[in-house]
């Protein structure tokens, strides 16, 4: 009995002995996540990215996140300036940015995930001026503060012509103290959502109204490079999920 019992045993070890032995691969990759590299910018996008605080946050983070955790990614926050994130992304040293495909100059090098949010840009002017935006003629020799890097379809042909003119500035919440403070800048373009967090944050809500006229609504999307394919369509499926389950939704309020 006792060499029946001893003989059971050796044969159960030998098993798991050669089960770890040749599963040893399979059991360390389901057990680790891989890295997700992801641009923030220096100064983030309030309230699609917030980098002021020691943890990342905002709509763009914390979607991201949610799906990235879920797809078995960890997410690894880049703080990259605007002028290199899309070499840098192409040469591999990140992963993805946040990113509306009109943004871009050469939007064909680059894979776009369904939108997550939609963008609506509009004029911020100073609450005393008369100027009003129903089509571009109403800014023609004009000076409009603009975001550095940023693409205004609407607006180009009449930049490059100089009939309007644009001052770039790369700080979101410097667009608004230029237009406040400089008597040579006529508005600011920006999103709304986007005013309106900063205008609410720094108690200058009195200072400003919005158009009643966009000039732009696209979506603001995860660009990536063309090799992730396969992520972006696993992304699309999850961010179908919690659009449709309120999670989506849940995210958004809490910026509101």
């Amino acid at each position: 009995m006792t060499d029946r019992k001893t003989s059971s045993l050796a044969l159960a070890s030998l098993f798991l002995l050669s089960t770890a032995i040749l599963f040893p691969a399979t059991a360390s990759a389901t057990s680790e996540k891989q890295t997700l590299r992801f641009n923030v910018s220096p100064n983030g996008y309030p309230p699609y990215l917030i980098v002021e605080n020691r943890a990342p946050s905002g709509i763009m983070w914390d979607v991201m996140s949610l799906i990235a955790d879920r797809l078995g990614y960890e997410l690894i926050a880049e703080k990259i300036p605007r002028k290199r994130v899309d070499q840098m992304l192409l040469e591999g040293y990140i992963d993805a940015t946040p990113r509306a495909r009109e943004w871009t100059d050469e939007p064909d090098k680059f894979l776009f995930t369904d939108p997550v949010v939609a963008i609506e840009e509009v004029f911020f002017f100073p609450k005393n001026s008369e100027l009003t935006y129903r089509t571009p003629e109403d800014l023609f020799s004009k000076t409009i503060v603009t975001h550095l890097g940023y693409i205004y379809p609407t607006l180009e042909p009449h930049f490059e012509s100089g009939r309007i003119r644009r001052f770039d500035v790369a700080r979101d919440r410097d667009m608004f103290f230029y237009v406040l403070h400089g008597n040579r800048f006529a508005a600011a373009v920006a999103d709304r959502l986007v005013g309106k967090w900063f205008l609410r944050n720094e108690g200058l809500r009195d200072h400003f109204r919005t158009s009643g006229e966009s000039i732009s609504t696209f979506g603001f999307r995860i660009m990536l490079r063309k090799d992730w394919q396969d992520f972006a369509d696993q992304f699309n499926r999850e961010l179908t999920r919690i659009r449709e389950n309120g999670e989506l939704e849940a995210i958004l309020a809490n910026y509101r």
